[in-house]
């Protein structure tokens, strides 16, 4: 074996080492500081031309009036994040311990992407488990498919119940 292949060899073992190190210390300080939480403002809607803005404004007030008596927020009732309250706007609500999820859930037992709410065609409110190791539990039932979520219905992720409320 030639010097210079050795050489190479040895640099090319020190560059892997050097990079679990730098790993290794990373994944020690996420463990003792934890995942930043950023708070997020609303998202910034295009600017529109009157005419468009004028055009859609029936359309709108039209899908809320067909979902008047419809839940309009989900309240966290037990767990760490006790007494937050998300309002229901149309979008999907992530759930789990992931930084970019909707609610990001302080708890042992959740996933990062542990589950999903979302609104189908017909106005009703869906909930799914996105495949998480403890499950996801609607009214003491562990979810295998999406399920119709009906309001006052506790929705259980590890020690998190939240509620869908009107």
């Amino acid at each position: 074996m030639s010097e210079l292949t050795l050489t190479v060899m040895r640099l090319g073992f020190l560059a892997v080492l050097w990079l679990f190190v730098i790993v290794a210390v990373q994944v020690i300080r996420s463990d003792l500081f934890g995942t930043r939480v950023t708070q997020r403002a609303g998202r910034a809607q295009p600017r529109q031309a009157p005419q468009q803005a004028a055009q859609q404004a029936p359309q709108r007030d039209r899908g809320r009036r067909a979902s008047r008596g419809a839940p309009t927020k989900l309240v966290i009732t037990e767990g760490s994040l006790t007494g937050t309250t998300v309002s229901l706007q149309g979008q999907t609500i992530t759930l789990g311990r992931a930084h970019d999820s909707t609610i990001v859930l302080d708890d042992d037992y959740a996933s990062s992407r542990h589950a999903r709410i979302y609104p189908d065609q017909s106005g009703r409110w869906i909930v799914e488990d996105l495949g998480s190791t403890n499950g996801t539990y609607l009214d003491r039932t562990r979810l295998t498919t999406p399920q119709p979520l009906a309001p006052g219905t506790p929705i259980r992720i590890g020690k998190t119940v939240i509620e869908l409320r009107k």
